[in-house]
């Protein structure tokens, strides 16, 4: 059983797989606590693997399930990951915070290491490989990253209610892109389309 905080049916809103139908997964529950969160970690609700599954197939058309959170890693392993691509014949991502090891069968691996802000350094990333390495910028020193091997790696600014500081870490952002090889920017577009 896993607390599930809702499961449904959008676009991907970010990184590499940006535009993409996807069955969103989000867990409840996770092993940090950074400010900017946007999961409610209070409400869910006692899902069974077969249950979510059920929920999962209601949307046949898109090719991808995200397993985000919270940190979805503090509830699935290998069996359960084997066990949804065969049900759902889809390909199964997850995001991470990186501070536990992952089954080896996930077919995309987002990283995106909370150690730089207060509430997400409680603990180590141990994470050191993934596909995408997408970093939530508030001007943090980018070489902390250097030791983590990506295919791909994306600059997001962080999002916040007050719009001028929005926009600052807009500008903040895309000056740190600019100035540091290697990095793509990642927005929200799912905000941009008021979409969840």
């Amino acid at each position: 059983m896993c607390r599930i905080n809702e499961i449904f049916h959008s676009l991907q809103g970010e990184g590499f797989h940006t535009g993409t139908p996807a069955v969103f997964v989000r867990f409840s529950g996770c092993n940090l606590r950074c400010a900017f969160c946007d999961t409610q970690h209070q409400t869910g609700a006692m899902m069974s693997l077969h249950e979510i599954v059920d929920e999962v197939n209601k949307y046949p058309n898109a090719p991808l399930i995200v397993l985000t959170g919270g940190e979805p890693s503090l509830f699935i392993n290998e069996a359960f990951v084997s066990e949804l691509k065969k049900k759902t014949g889809k390909q199964i991502a997850i995001e991470t915070n990186g501070t536990r090891v992952l089954p080896p069968n996930l077919d995309w691996v987002t990283l995106s290491p909370k150690t730089a802000f207060e509430g997400g350094d409680a603990e180590p990333c141990v994470l050191k490989a993934c596909d995408e390495l997408k970093v939530v910028y508030l001007g943090q020193d980018l070489a902390q990253y250097e030791g983590i091997e990506a295919k791909h790696r994306f600059l997001q600014p962080c999002f916040c209610e007050d719009e001028a500081q929005c926009k600052a870490n807009m500008k903040a952002c895309v000056e740190a892109v600019l100035q540091t090889p290697g990095w793509r920017l990642s927005l929200q577009i799912h905000r941009v389309l008021n979409i969840r």
